[in-house]
Parts: structure tokens; sequence; C-alpha cells
């Protein structure tokens, strides 16, 4: 998607500021979306920076807790194995448990915008469902095969206070958080450059 056609959330959103590996807030379980916030415009305009964070990071999904919000909260946009693009957010998700007899784990690549830079290989699922609610407490039911059951699986560990990295060998996460060191700078140079030229 071309910067001229941007999302509706991402016209409307502010960008904020993505937390690295080592911040507290994404070691720890997220605090669980209320009543108190569903159908509200705090929400709504959380949800919306999240999607323009996300799109100057060139992310395919984003957590609260990676903006600096303890909430279990996450966004994605992104296109699917198969060319699909999937659009949404979801609060409070729980991924069903798949019994070992039916769970297929494919490695691949995988990399994070809270760890910029590296992408290292790591099993996951090929399909997963996850069960939460929309920005207005109603529930709902997210289902994604190859490349989006990744996704839905990483963000939700976010909310847990995993980060992709904890599921690597030492050695692995040692040289991803050199590889990180390296190129970050460069990374947080082209997401800056990419929300100025937004206007965000």
């Amino acid at each position: 998607m071309g910067d001229g056609q941007l999302p509706p959330e991402v016209e409307r959103g502010a960008v904020r500021r993505i937390t690295i590996v080592g911040e507290d807030v994404l070691r720890r379980r997220c605090e669980p979306v209320t009543d108190t916030l569903f159908g509200t415009p705090e929400l709504d305009r959380l949800i919306d920076d999240m999607f323009a964070t996300n799109h100057v990071a060139h992310g395919a999904a984003i957590a609260a807790n990676q903006v600096d919000v303890d909430l279990q909260l996450f966004v994605y946009d992104m296109e699917d194995d198969w060319g699909v693009r999937h659009t949404d957010h979801i609060c409070n998700p729980v991924l069903d448990e798949q019994p070992p007899a039916e769970r297929r784990l494919v490695d691949d690549m995988e990399g994070c915008l809270s760890v910029p830079g590296p992408y290292k290989a790591v099993a996951r699922a090929d399909h997963a469902v996850v069960r939460g609610q929309d920005k207005d407490g109603n529930p709902i039911v997210v289902e994604g095969r190859g490349y989006f059951a990744r996704c839905l699986q990483h963000e939700t560990d976010h909310l847990y206070g995993r980060l992709y990295i904890d599921r690597l060998a030492k050695r692995e996460r040692r040289d991803a958080l050199r590889e990180m060191e390296e190129l970050k700078d460069g990374v947080l140079t082209r997401r800056a450059e990419l929300a100025e030229r937004l206007g965000k």
C-alpha cells in the first residue's frame, strides 16, 4: 500500500515511541482491557496510534506494551501466505491450546519491532485460534494459518511478557542481541524518516 492511500486508522493515528528489549513493560503480563475502557475514545485513539506506529515501522502487528501501554491488546495489518490481507485488533487474546498430535510446528524467520534489526528462525504452530474481545467488548475469534498464525502467536506472547528471542537457544539469543546493537540505529532512523514523510 503506497503512502498516498493509508488505512483510515493510520491516517487518524499518531506515531508513538516503540519500546525496546530491556524495558520493563515488555517483560510483565499486561493488564486486561476492562469495561471502564471498552467503547471509549481513549481506546479508539490508542488503537489508531498503534496502527500508525506499526505502519511507519513496516510491522505486521504491534502489541500495546510495544508502545509503552500496559494493556492486553494488539493490532495487525498484514498479508498472509496466500495474499489475503488481515487488518484488525483484539483485546484480551487467549490462544486455543492445540493437542500435540494435531499441532504442526514450522521453523520460519521472525523479527520484532522491539528487537529492531535481526531475524531468527523460530518454531511456531502453523495454525492458531485466538479468542478475545473487540474495542467495544464484543467477543471475537481470529483464526490464522501460516505467517498469520505465527503473527497471532508472537503478539499474544508479547502480552504475557515474552519475546521471540526467549524461544531461541542461548547462543542464538546472544547473536540476535548483538545484531540488534549493530542494526538498531539504522532501523530507528528509517522509522523516523517515514513518520516525518507522512507528517506523523
